[in-house]
């Protein structure tokens, strides 16, 4: 079945459950997202939680309708129409493109985000506090996190001076992940090896360049892409005895080998409570965006022992959780 033809029947069918909902006087709303559903299950859980903080329950007195867009950018805007199309409640949106097809697709709907990029550079909002139209969210700025990322890495390996980094170029941060590379770069005297990667081929030829540059550890950028396939870029950088450094916890237990960055789970429960208020009558505008502060650094101690990784003792005492 084709991609079209597939997503016509599920908008078919969705068609069909929100009127019924609705005749129950149950709300329904969108959720839309650029990976797997398959590989989001633990933030999904976060996005539940927060939905229950503000007293909604799926199933019970709310329906959920998803999007997923599967690792990919262009569904984006197909997608956010059917959404709107729908009539929904309340859309939640996972990512700045992901965001702006929702608030393309629809001025009324109030739309719940999170935003890896700052939200008003990408034109999201108006400000932060005032955010202005129909949405509003939560921020946390990966991006300029990726400095230290590299810092951590000088860290673990003192000695090292060649270190890879993975970048999506279709990524709505991708610029920003670049600059700040290229400032750690200077600060940290490495030369850093850049390699993009928008499919699984390019993951698997990206990781062949760096070992043809010897690349002694590896940072690996935020996008929704390398989130799906985050079980098979673990396993490539243990394959290479690479050791990576990703955004999100989520990486690590999927074998990975250290994270650092702000909670994706906790900020999609901070969307789910922002969608639960729209449901109770609270307007996007009127709702300034949250920023993430919660940084955490998580640490795989299987994944450091098979790559023989010795934790320097600074290291050591700022990891936030270590995965066995």
């Amino acid at each position: 079945m084709k991609r079209r033809d597939f997503v016509a029947l599920l908008s078919g069918a969705s068609f069909a459950w929100p009127l019924a909902a609705r005749g129950q006087s149950m709300p329904v709303i969108g959720f839309l997202a650029g990976g797997l559903a398959s590989a989001a299950t633990v933030p999904v859980a976060g996005f539940r939680q927060g939905l229950r903080q503000t007293g909604y329950v799926e199933g019970q007195n709310l329906h959920i309708a998803f999007r997923w867009a599967e690792g990919h950018y262009e569904p984006y805007p197909e997608l956010a129409a059917e959404l709107a199309s729908l009539n929904v409640s309340a859309i939640t949106a996972i990512g700045a493109p992901a965001a702006l097809a929702a608030i393309a697709a629809t001025r009324t709907i109030p739309i719940a985000f999170i935003s890896s990029v700052d939200p008003v550079k990408v034109g999201l909002v108006e400000s932060f506090n005032r955010p202005g139209g129909n949405a509003t969210g939560v921020a946390f700025l990966d991006s300029e996190l990726v400095g230290k990322q590299f810092e951590l890495a000088r860290e673990l390996l003192p000695k090292a001076t060649v270190v890879g980094f993975r970048v999506n170029p279709k990524s709505a941060n991708a610029e920003t992940q670049l600059a700040t590379a290229m400032a750690a770069k200077q600060a940290f005297g490495l030369d850093i090896v850049v390699e993009n990667a928008s499919t699984e081929r390019d993951l698997e030829t990206a990781f062949a360049a760096f070992a043809q540059r010897q690349v002694a550890a590896l940072v690996v950028g935020s996008d929704p892409f390398f989130y799906s396939e985050r079980v098979l870029l673990a396993a490539l950088a243990a394959q290479r005895a690479l050791p990576a450094i990703y955004y999100d916890r989520e990486y690590v237990t999927a074998g990975g080998l250290m994270s650092y960055g702000a909670s994706v789970t906790d900020a999609y429960r901070q969307a789910g409570v922002f969608t639960g208020r729209f449901l109770k009558g609270d307007k996007p505008a009127d709702l300034p965006v949250q920023q993430a502060v919660k940084v955490e650094l998580i640490v795989n101690l299987k994944a450091a022992k098979a790559l023989g990784t010795e934790m320097p003792l600074s290291l050591l005492l700022r990891i936030n959780e270590t995965i066995e």
